[in-house]
Order: structure tokens, then sequence, then C-alpha cells
């Protein structure tokens, strides 16, 4: 398995400072500062790009666990929303995922979806988080 890479600079004092992340593919290069993770400047953060990897492994674990089954989904959306608190800690991600697969009622999905979420890397790698999933079979 590939080993993957991302590369972070940051330059002055926490909150007068500002910095940068780029991802080794060269898919992605932002910048992040105290005010884009601490309050809602523009920018990014590293909870932003936590959330962004989490919903699509959990999606692409789904569509592993379902195809592995005989079912094809046609699309699964997920959406991560990561709680940043005081600490500062991330004290819980919230799993929203919306998927259509056809020929799968609602709790064969639900278990589905609960089996994605205990099994995708990403969550295992958060397991110190509180991870809550809402599954919606449309």
């Amino acid at each position: 398995m590939p080993v993957r890479k991302a590369d972070a600079i940051w330059e002055g004092t926490l909150k007068e400072g500002a910095g940068a992340m780029k991802f080794g593919s060269g898919a992605y290069d932002g910048a992040f500062s105290y005010a884009s993770r601490f309050e809602d400047a523009p920018g990014t953060n590293p909870e932003e790009l936590i959330g962004a990897a989490h919903a699509g492994c959990f999606s692409m674990f789904l569509s592993a666990l379902l195809g592995k089954d005989g079912y094809t989904p046609t699309r699964i959306e997920t959406t991560a929303k990561v709680y940043l608190e005081a600490g500062p800690e991330i004290a819980k991600i919230e799993l929203n995922t919306k998927a259509t697969v056809p020929g799968l009622d609602e709790a064969k999905f639900q278990e589905y979806a609960n089996n994605a979420k205990a099994g995708c890397p990403v969550s295992k790698a958060l397991a110190s988080v509180d991870i809550q999933l809402n599954a919606t079979l449309v």
C-alpha cells in the first residue's frame, strides 16, 4: 500500500502567524490561520481536512462493504461535522450520509452503515473521538 504525505508550514506566533498545508499529490494547497481555525475567517483548518478525509473514507468503505455482498450503490453522499471544543480538542464527529442503494432495505442499510463507521481506516485512527452516525437510505 502507498504511503501518503502532506506538508504544513507555520510562520509566526499563534494568533498573528499564518500557515499553509498541502497534499503530496498536489491536489490541494491552502492557507490556514488562527482565525480560520478558531473563528470564522477565510482559509482552511486541520479539522476541516479531517472531516473531508473521514467523509471520503466512510463513503468508500460503505461502498466496498455493499459491493462485497452484491449491492451496487448509485450514490453515497456524506458530510462530516467536526466539533472542536476548548482544550482545544476534537470532541465529536458527526457523519451524515445519504445513500441510494437499489434492492436494499432500511434495516440492512443501517447495519452496513454502522459497520462502515466502525471499520473505515479514518474512524479507526480517530477511535478516541465520539463518532456519531446519521444514515439515510434514499
